[in-house]
């Protein structure tokens, strides 16, 4: 046989050699695609749901049905925004299927549906932990909008219509607002650290004023009291826990005391641990104990409407006592400082230019 046909014949072999290779995963691919979109979850009732595990290992986070409503395990069952658990339940209901794209699971790594590959995972389990429904999201398909997915329970997996985004944070799960009070209701704030305390005043025409005789020669400096007297407008949280669960050795040795025009008063106490973790406690107080009694027959519309904007501000104290007591919460940084500024880093040496400014503005 002659090097050319011997050269041809091998060329072949190699031919027959790729294209079995080739009808082997295509044989592996059952493609088949429905007329219209298929939801991926079907028959899933969220009365059902007594527990929802998202992710894998150590960094699962678990939402837990106590008591009707939803908490965050992780975070030593902190009440869940119930906005957030329905808008997660409805995204899982929502994703729907364009395709089957294989039902081989030796193809189940490579597309990203594997749960220790997958970008998400969602199990929904019964209050007696039984497994209701988990699903796996992997990667996004190439060249299209949607992505790989299928259930745990089985090896098919689809291709849906659109990416599906599944919130897999813990504290994504939690309000961590703590308040947003109003400028205009504040009446004073008084800020008590170590061997210094001081009270800022909202006074009619003046603006904010300090209670406490200023030092001759020196003057409020720039806005930084303005900060601390607002530092209640805008208060979040960066992580919380058990009172109960925290660092023993934690001083609370700081307090910045709100109070508001309708009487409330905000009580926030402060502790520093290794010059960076900031760790506060929340209280507040309706401190008007005047019997509030409604005699509609005799009273003008303006008396039952401070009557019962008394009773709100009332419930809405013991509401946040409620809430807060027993948590200990983590703020950053910036925030810590506004509530627990020293009267020293308020002040600022009066210069001839400043003095003859304030004379300008004076006049």
């Amino acid at each position: 046989m002659s090097n050319k046909k011997l050269v041809v014949l091998g060329i072949v072999a190699v031919l027959m050699v790729v294209w079995a290779v080739v009808q082997s995963r295509i044989s592996r691919r059952h493609w088949t695609k429905p007329d219209t979109p298929v939801y991926l979850i079907q028959g899933l009732n969220p009365d059902d749901i007594g527990s929802i595990v998202l992710g894998t290992g150590d960094d699962a986070v678990t939402l837990k049905r106590i008591e009707g409503r939803f908490v965050v395990v992780n975070k030593d069952n902190y009440p869940a925004v119930t906005g957030k658990i329905n808008e997660l339940i409805t995204s899982c209901l929502d994703i729907r299927t364009s395709e089957l794209y294989t039902d081989d699971p030796a193809n189940h790594k490579d597309l990203g549906v594997t749960e220790q590959d997958a970008r998400s995972v969602v199990k929904f389990f019964k209050p007696n932990s039984e497994p209701l429904v988990g699903i796996v999201i992997g990667n996004t398909k190439e060249q299209g909008q949607g992505s790989f997915v299928r259930l745990t329970s089985s090896d098919k997996v689809y291709v849906t219509l659109k990416s599906p985004w599944i919130d897999q944070r813990a504290m994504n799960y939690i309000d961590q607002k703590l308040l947003s009070l109003d400028r205009k209701d504040i009446e004073s704030v008084t800020v008590t650290g170590p061997n210094d305390v001081y009270t800022l005043h909202a006074k009619e025409g003046q603006g904010i004023v300090l209670e406490e005789d200023i030092p001759e020669g020196k003057k409020l400096k720039g806005s930084d009291y303005e900060q601390v007297f607002n530092a209640l407008t805008s208060l979040r949280f960066d992580d919380v826990k058990k009172a109960s669960k925290a660092e023993k050795d934690l001083n609370f040795d700081r307090q910045y005391v709100c109070r508001l025009k309708n009487s409330t008063v905000y009580t926030i106490k402060v502790a520093q641990k290794d010059n960076k973790t900031y760790y506060i406690t929340c209280d507040a107080e309706f401190t008007d104990k005047t019997p509030i009694t409604k005699e509609k027959e005799v009273e003008s519309k303006e008396e039952l409407k401070k009557k019962e904007a008394m009773l709100i501000a009332r419930d809405k104290a013991k509401e946040f006592s409620r809430k807060h007591n027993g948590w200990i919460y983590v703020i950053s940084e910036y925030k810590a400082k506004n509530l627990t500024k020293r009267l020293s880093e308020l002040l600022e040496d009066v210069t001839e230019d400043s003095a003859e400014a304030d004379l300008v503005g004076e006049k």
